[in-house]
């Protein structure tokens, strides 16, 4: 068996127009998996969708459009999957909000609403609708796109890191939960990855040379280098690890 063969198997990945989500969708596609491709606007999807159906062969992705914060966007999202694709073997829960720069004195209550709504119970939402079906056929990956911001403070994006702890949490708590069904559940934790969602943490020059200055590998990374580890989660490589939170962040939080 090829540990990293997704060969046959069926994935959502959310927030997957571009950035991370696309590279992690990409590369899982390489893999042998089918892709829905999901984000809010339906055009980005299908530029995506069309160009994996190009390189891999017709029926490899769809294109669904899904508003994360919209109960049943994501119901829809998982029935299309189910009715195009078939049963969904592996759940990227990678979409995220952050509207909201600075102390958490000066947040206002619906953009701290908003950061933990949908960075936390749409992933809880979305999981409990595929994990039934993995639970029923005793097979399945979830993985949840964190932060290294979840395991330390920030004075900027606090209510951020908040919900990226959150969301470590969840996944321990449902892979105990998860566990004796065969369903795994786990996290990937980035540092600072050059995307258009963490613009204004590297498009200053000199914030952007502080970073480098204090990453053992002296660059922030691009979204292809999270993808091969949700790879791993998502393949038979990784069949004996759940509930944990894989860092990838070029040596930061060392």
């Amino acid at each position: 068996m090829n540990l990293f063969s997704l060969t046959g198997k069926v994935a959502i990945v959310t927030g997957s127009s571009r950035g991370i989500g696309k590279a992690i969708a990409e590369r899982l596609a390489e893999h042998g998996a089918k892709v829905a491709i999901s984000s809010r606007k339906l055009e980005p999807c299908q530029q995506v969708a069309d160009a994996l159906n190009a390189k891999h062969g017709a029926g490899t992705a769809i294109a669904v459009a899904a508003n994360i914060s919209q109960k049943e966007a994501l119901q829809q999202l998982v029935d299309q999957t189910v009715q195009q694709l078939g049963p969904v073997d592996v759940l990227v829960c990678n979409a995220a909000s952050n509207p909201y720069y600075g102390p958490m004195a000066g947040i206002s209550d619906e953009q701290f609403r908003k950061v933990l709504d949908n960075n936390i119970v749409s992933n809880h939402w979305l999981i409990n609708m595929v994990a039934p079906g993995m639970m029923q056929r005793r097979n399945g990956s979830i993985v949840i796109v964190s932060s290294i911001g979840g395991l330390r403070g920030s004075p900027i994006i606090g209510a951020y890191c908040i919900s990226k702890a959150a969301d470590m949490q969840l996944a321990r708590n449902l892979a105990v939960e998860f566990g004796p069904h065969n369903v795994r559940v786990n996290c990937i934790a980035p540092g600072l990855i050059k995307t258009d969602f963490a613009r204004a943490l590297w498009e200053d020059p000199k914030l952007l040379e502080a970073r480098n200055a204090e990453t053992p590998l002296r660059r922030i990374g691009e979204p292809d280098e999270i993808a091969g580890a949700a790879v791993y989660l998502a393949a038979p490589a990784s069949a004996f690890m759940t509930g944990q939170t894989v860092v990838v962040d070029g040596g930061v939080t060392i």
